[in-house]
């Protein structure tokens, strides 16, 4: 007989694997004829591009490229310093177990390193060395039993729990572009270095749209055509829509940017102006918190009930922290002494995560690459210094079952170079922790009622208590209740019981209810 049921929908995020692989890409890049030989090279930077993420069964394919700029010193009577824009192209498969062309994926690209190797004096070989943290997850819609219909005789566990239930995905596109001016004394040559980085990243949502609004910071370094180095700062908005039915202002949206394409180059339209122009994948994942109260287990002392019985994992207490960190330290740098500081690249590092109970520590450095040049002969020289760092985020709970994910960004940094090469480093590091639970649900399907339970030849028995033991188990291995258990011991928390403890485990008796029959009045007249 199948047992009448009421369930609630839940649609659960499925984390299907997490991949990390270590990928190098290498190259050949030979010197435009319009170009000096490379007598050495100064420093190399480079801006990931993802043209495309394709979700296979078996994999996740990854083709992109790495804009990359080489600044060298020309093999040359003036030893003057030049630029190299050139691209590397890339493509990778992540074989990924059980992932399948429906699923979605996750892909974080960390540029590590570019070596630069002077091969002849117009011939370079690269090498880029990229970290890629890939995490592929399911959509899965799950129906949660809460109720059954006429459950007498039924015992029933029932979970009242908090979940972030999956409201829905989408991607939008954005093109961020604009024309930075420079100095007007400026005539530019060349880029000689350019660096990105997504800032000041925020979200509305409001009429099932989600409004993603952040900012593209750009650095350049570029060289004006009677040999000056110069730098320019900009932030560039880039404010994009993305349609999703079913989202409130309540909701939790994590949002991930990916830049897919990247033009920087002198403006032609312009005099004294640079133009960039960035595209960038907007991706958004919508969860609400949600409170089930579902039946994670039943049984019957007196029937024989059957029924699927199978474990699921979903996330709880979802949420998104920011802050910032600020980084007061003095250093001391002996070569710029008497130089001038023409730039300062400043990268933060995680190298440590530690969670507890109530918090997330981290530990990292800052990467600080000091660009300066001799007022002399305007050669530019650089210098590689770390900063450590340490910083913790509270009020996590249950943090031993936590999942944290990280994303600093620097949102201001200044230097003052003061006497014998000592420097002052005001730095502020936003950061920005989306942490979840993932938590563990039995979920029960297709309740049927076999027949009765056969007899048993005792009234009650004498049972001793072994370790992870629970009243509920008990009574389902031996056909009672909870209530009558509690009853005969005498028990004043169900919750509290101990190993070595002896306890009357009584039988359940089915007890039946007997209708009463009103005598029927019968009128004679």
């Amino acid at each position: 007989m199948i047992v009448e049921t009421q369930k609630e929908n839940l649609c659960i995020n499925k984390l299907v694997a997490t991949k990390k692989e270590i990928l190098f890409v290498e190259g050949d890049m030979i010197v435009p004829d319009s170009k000096p030989d490379i007598l050495n090279t100064i420093s190399t930077s480079g801006v990931v591009c993802v043209y495309k993420k394709e979700v296979l069964d078996g994999k996740v394919r990854i083709d992109g490229a790495i804009n990359s700029y080489i600044m060298y010193l020309a093999d040359n009577s003036e030893e003057s310093v030049r630029g190299l824009n050139t691209s590397l192209d890339f493509s990778d498969s992540i074989e990924v177990q059980d992932c399948l062309e429906t699923m979605n994926a996750e892909v974080n690209i960390v540029l590590k390193s570019i070596e630069c190797k002077v091969l002849n004096g117009r011939k370079i070989g690269m090498k880029a060395t990229m970290e890629i943290m890939l995490k592929v997850y399911s959509k899965e819609e799950i129906q949660m039993i809460n109720n059954i219909q006429n459950n007498e005789n039924m015992q029933i566990l029932k979970e009242d729990i908090k979940v972030n239930s999956l409201v829905g995905l989408g991607n939008t596109k954005i093109y961020a572009k604009d024309t930075i001016s420079i100095d007007n004394i400026d005539n530019l040559a060349e880029m000689l270095k350019v660096n990105l980085n997504i800032v000041n990243k925020d979200i509305k949502i409001s009429y099932n749209k989600i409004l993603s609004k952040a900012e593209v910071e750009i650095k350049a370094m570029y060289l004006t055509e009677d040999n000056r180095i110069k730098t320019v700062n900009a932030k560039i908005p880039a404010v994009g829509f993305i349609d999703m039915p079913n989202i409130t202002e309540d909701n939790i949206c994590d949002i991930d940017y990916q830049v897919k394409n990247l033009i920087v180059k002198p403006n032609s339209q312009e005099e004294h102006s640079i133009y960039i122009e960035v595209e960038i994948e907007v991706s958004a994942i919508v969860y609400e918190e949600k409170q089930i109260n579902f039946i994670q287990d039943l049984y019957s002392p007196c029937e024989i009930l059957k029924f699927d019985k199978r474990q699921i994992s979903t996330m709880t207490n979802r949420k998104n922290t920011k802050q910032t960190k600020q980084i007061r330290e003095k250093i001391q740098i002996q070569e710029l002494e008497n130089k001038n500081l023409v730039d300062v690249d400043v990268v933060p590092v995680v190298n440590k995560e530690n969670i507890t109970k109530s918090k997330v520590s981290y530990e990292g450095d800052l990467e600080l690459q000091f660009f300066f040049s001799n007022p002399q002969n305007s050669q530019v020289e650089t210098k590689n210094v770390k900063i450590p760092w340490e910083q913790s985020i509270e009020g996590i709970e249950n943090g031993e079952n936590t999942t944290c994910k990280l994303d600093t960004k620097i949102q201001n940094q200044d230097f003052i170079i003061q006497d014998g090469g000592n420097v002052s480093c005001n730095i502020d590091m936003d950061m920005q922790a989306s942490s979840y639970q993932n938590t563990r649900m039995n979920v029960i399907d297709d309740i049927e009622v076999e027949g009765e339970r056969e007899k048993e030849d005792y009234n009650i028995i004498m049972y001793v208590v072994k370790k992870g033991d629970s009243l509920w188990q008990i009574a389902k291995n031996f056909g009672s209740t909870i209530e009558d258990i509690v009853r005969v011991n005498g028990i004043e928390d169900e919750n509290l019981i101990f190993p070595g403890q002896k306890i009357f485990v009584p039988r359940y008796r089915k007890v039946k209810r007997i209708e009463q029959k009103v005598p029927e009045i019968v009128n004679y007249g």
